[in-house]
């Protein structure tokens, strides 16, 4: 199966695992001083291809040159291989290729594991049939996978082409240019409703049990809504299947021929293909021994060609799941869209069309935000990588890919996590593993001097950092300080809570309200005392009234950062914390001996 499973009345995949990109922006990145265009023209561009525009190329560095913390990111591997063994009961993936890095460098490209540790696997007993040692195939760098659901990233890519060219309109009836699609009460489906699935279509069909191309087409044709479309968020495979039949209509090529012209070719991707050849084999990645009643088909072990039930009836071309890639090649596709659309000397999207697959179309669906084609600000499977900007897909097989334009920042995993059968894996936890390790790599520079107070970034977990007791006297009475901030929205919250001043030992707290300023903005209150989600990836003024304590007795003051069992953000920062009485300083951090009175539980001080 090329996906991700999903089902059900308006379920979305993070159901399974476990949103917002501004115009503009840092998508589009200039040209870096010292870096080559990217070698000769290459075959097959049309009007996408060479000689339309240049954009920075890949290099191969160091976590300084990528503007890494080499600490975190060397222990990017140890987190990918924890998951070579029980997790929880069996190995999620045999092997695993990550990829990391940032702007043009790529500072992690590292294979762990095995491409092929089994024949088959035994139902009776749950395991797998191991191959003897000098028959297994070691995971390289450069190993081919079965990319399942990321195949839609380059059917949609292709689509967002011909929205480019105007041979396509996003709100378009797909009926218009494929009249048989609107049978079945599907002619008011449009092609942006197919792109960011709320087409209201079933999440699958088991289009395989039909012998002929044309009954499965049949299947397709007369297939109604099950929702009438605009209404729900639906992950569907059906809506990428329609929408390569669409685009094969509208350009008469085939989608694998598209995919090399259009893509590939002018990219250099000389790795990523459909129905990949014989020749390739023992450099691709097994997936499952594919058997009833797991697999919907009796195939035996699949190696080398596509492991999705519908995409190996459709001769392994399909719009939801076919193409096969290795690591390098998803890191420069990565590379072309966050340098808006342009390679080296080929350009395959112009920086608006760009734009559009990483803005949210589906804000009517909170925590299904989704561009054209790609999926945003999902924990379930980013980790802390998520923000409004980030934009990405999984797949089936044990595939994803993140893009970070807010920081730069790109991350490859290829699991074969089918390998030996489909049961043995569950959630998202190594890619949220590694995820939350490339975020933790970017630094967070102090608003003030070398180091600030970090709240750190693990799960269910509660950290305080309190001030001493003062005296507030004055009306004028306030705590300032700044403020950073990047947590799972509406789950993990920072806030600053105040004693009662009959409590200085703290037993009873209370939320503050504050407000906080962004560099350039407005004030933003905050009237629960508390804050959540993303900030910005900016340092904010923040300020509290605190008049209420004064004249009343002692107080003390802390900020708590409070996370649920299941994903994180990047965390929280505090910095050059004071607390002013008028023209008094009651507590200042800048002065040693208030700083050394700070109770510091769960926080460290940081420099990143």
């Amino acid at each position: 199966m090329g996906r991700e499973p999903a089902g059900g009345h308006g379920i979305g995949r993070r159901a399974f695992g476990g949103g917002v990109l501004a115009l503009g922006g840092a998508l589009v990145i200039g040209p870096v001083p010292g870096v080559r265009a990217a070698g000769p023209e290459l075959p097959g561009g049309g009007p996408h291809g060479a000689g339309h525009g240049a954009g920075p190329v890949l290099r191969r560095g160091t976590a300084e040159r990528a503007g890494l913390l080499p600490d975190h990111l060397d222990r990017l591997v140890d987190d990918a291989e924890r998951f070579l063994g029980p997790s929880p009961t069996h190995p999620w993936y045999a092997g695993a290729v990550v990829l990391a890095g940032r702007g043009t460098t790529v500072a992690l490209h590292r294979a762990v594991g095995y491409a092929l540790r089994y024949a088959a696997y035994d139902e009776t007993t749950d395991r797998g049939v191991e191959l003897p040692p000098e028959r297994r195939i070691p995971m390289h760098e450069d190993t081919v996978f079965d990319l399942a659901s990321l195949t839609k990233l380059f059917t949609s890519l292709l689509v967002v082409q011909l929205l480019e060219r105007g041979e396509l309109e996003l709100e378009g009836r797909v009926a218009e240019r494929l009249p048989e699609f609107g049978g079945g009460g599907k002619g008011g489906v449009t092609v942006r409703q197919l792109l960011t699935h709320t087409s209201g279509l079933r999440a699958w069909l088991p289009l395989y049990r039909e012998p002929t191309r044309e009954g499965r087409l049949r299947m397709l044709w007369e297939e109604r809504p099950t929702d009438a479309p605009g209404t729900l968020y639906r992950y569907s495979d059906l809506n990428l299947i329609a929408l390569q039949l669409l685009l094969e209509e509208v350009t008469g090529r085939s989608l694998d021929v598209l995919l090399w012209e259009r893509i590939t070719g002018p990219l250099g991707m000389r790795r990523t293909r459909f129905a990949p050849p014989a020749s390739w084999r023992p450099r691709i990645a097994a997936t499952e021994d594919a058997r009833p009643p797991w697999s919907g088909l009796d195939r035996g072990l699949v190696w080398g060609e596509v492991h999705d039930e519908n995409a190996h009836a459709f001769g392994g071309v399909a719009g939801h799941a076919g193409v096969f890639s290795r690591a390098w090649d998803l890191a420069v596709l990565a590379r072309t869209l966050l340098n808006g659309g342009a390679y080296g000397r080929a350009r395959i999207l112009r920086p608006d069309s760009v734009e559009l697959l990483f803005t949210d179309f589906n804000t009517a669906f909170p925590g299904d935000e989704h561009g054209l084609g790609f999926e945003l600000y999902q924990h379930w499977y980013m980790g802390a990588m998520a923000t409004p900007r980030s934009a990405g897909h999984t797949g089936f097989t044990g595939t994803s890919l993140v893009l970070d334009p807010t920081t730069d920042a790109f991350l490859v995993l290829l699991g074969n996590s089918v390998h030996p059968v489909r049961t043995w894996r569950s959630g998202s936890a190594p890619r949220v593993a590694v995820a939350d390790r490339l975020a933790r790599a970017v630094p967070v520079r102090a608003a003030h001097g070398r180091t600030a107070w970090f709240s750190g970034m693990a799960s269910a977990t509660t950290a305080t950092l309190t001030l001493p007791a003062v005296r507030p006297a004055t009306a004028r009475a306030r705590l300032r300080c700044a403020l950073w901030w990047d947590t799972e929205p509406g789950t993990d919250a920072l806030v600053l809570e105040g004693s009662a001043p009959d409590d200085p030992q703290g037993t009873v707290w209370r939320p503050v309200p504050f407000t906080t300023v962004p560099p350039g903005g407005g004030p933003a209150a905050h009237p629960g005392g508390a804050v959540s989600g993303w900030s910005g990836r900016v340092w904010h003024r923040a300020e509290a009234d605190l008049s209420a304590f004064s004249g009343s007795g002692p107080v003390r003051l802390r900020w708590r950062y409070t996370t649920d069992g299941r994903y994180v953000g990047r965390g929280a920062y505090v910095d050059r914390l004071r607390v002013l009485d008028g023209d008094d300083a009651l507590f200042d951090e800048a002065r040693p001996a208030d700083a050394a009175r700070v109770e510091a539980r769960g926080w460290v001080p940081s420099a990143d």
